[in-house]
Parts: structure tokens; sequence; C-alpha cells
């Protein structure tokens, strides 16, 4: 039981100075980005946030793994520039969505393969569904949900025009339960017999 003791605060010792590391690196590269966007006229609206403050969470967010070193999150990012600021912002936003979504898109491929792999897929299914999930961003985007925006900052460029930025994260496995359904789906519409392998391999942990 001494021993056991001994290692369990041996082992949340090595944790506490590891997760220590990794909010001292955050903030360090936090401060020298910011450093940066402010040189170049970047801003946070009235009541948010400033600057180094989002992106240190942006880079908590960004460093965050599990137990096997995977990424926890997945950054999304979007700029866009409009007259008004709201128009801006929206548009920043839906582009950052989709390069989430387009993560996701990255996932399924990833996915296809593996069945291609274990022959759980034809190749002919795997070829026609991989190029359908390539081109469903704009659906994957709106799977999407509830994302966190961590940073939203702006600039007013010489033209007046206001310039957003917007970043944010969505969860790893949520990614991943994503593309997993959104094959599931596929393939059922298609009336590929689920067997218990393919079942495994296509389950998700809510």
């Amino acid at each position: 039981m001494r021993l056991f003791t001994m290692l369990l605060a041996l082992s949340l010792s090595v944790c506490g100075m590891a997760q220590s590391k990794m909010n001292e690196k955050a903030s360090k590269d936090a401060r020298k980005e910011a450093k940066e966007l402010k040189k170049q006229g970047w801003l946070t609206t009235p009541g948010a946030l400033p600057l180094e403050k989002q992106l240190d969470r942006s880079y908590q967010y960004q460093y965050a793994t599990d137990d096997d070193m995977n990424d926890l999150w997945l950054s999304g990012n979007g700029q866009s520039v409009g007259e008004a600021y709201d128009a801006a912002k929206m548009q920043a936003t839906e582009v950052a969505r989709l390069e989430l979504a387009s993560k996701i898109s990255t996932e399924c491929t990833g996915l296809i393969d593996n069945l291609t792999a274990n022959k759980q897929l034809a190749n002919d299914d795997a070829t026609s569904i991989s190029t359908l999930m390539a081109e469903s961003k704009t659906i994957f985007s709106q799977k999407l949900g509830q994302v966190k925006v961590v940073v939203e900052a702006y600039r007013v460029l010489p033209n007046k025009k206001k310039e957003v930025m917007i970043r944010m994260f969505a969860k790893t496995a949520d990614i991943q339960n994503i593309a997993k359904n959104s094959i599931r789906e596929e393939l059922e519409k298609r009336g590929v017999k689920m067997n218990d392998e393919l079942n495994a391999l296509l389950s998700t942990k809510q």
C-alpha cells in the first residue's frame, strides 16, 4: 500500500510538472503572438478579454493532450473583411467552421482507408463515399453544433473596412464521432451489411 501511495504521488507530481510546463509554454507563445498581432493593429472589442488572455486560452486548448499524447481539441481559424464588424465576424466564423469541417473530411478519409484495409468496405464503395465526404464540408459544419470561440479580434484597415479574426476549437472526439456517424449513415443508405466488426470500427463514444 505504501509503495502504491508513493507511486501515485510520484505520478501526480510528474503530471503536475508536465501541466505546469505546458501552461508556461502556452503563456510564453501567447505573449509572443499577442505582441506581433498588436503591431499589426489587431484589437479586441470593449468588454472582451485582453488579446493576451484570449491567446493564452487558445494555446492551452492547442497543447492539451490525453494520456496517449493525442490532441484533445482541434482548431478552426477564419478571417474576413467587411464594411461592418458583424458581417465580417459572421463570415470569419463560417470560414473557421469550414476549416473544422475539413478536418472531419480528413478523419472520414482515414476511417474509410481503415475499413478498406480491413476488408470491411469494397474499393468501389470506398471511392464513392470518400468523394461524397470530401464534398460535405457545409453539412459537416452544420453538424458541428456548439464550438468554443476562444479568440475574437479585429483591426481597421486603411480603407476603413473591418477585418475580423476568429479562432475556435472543437473536441477531437466530437470530430471523430461526426465522421463515424456520417460514414455509418452513408453505408446504411447503400444497404451495406453492418456486421459486428464493422459496427465496432464505427462505434462512437457518447
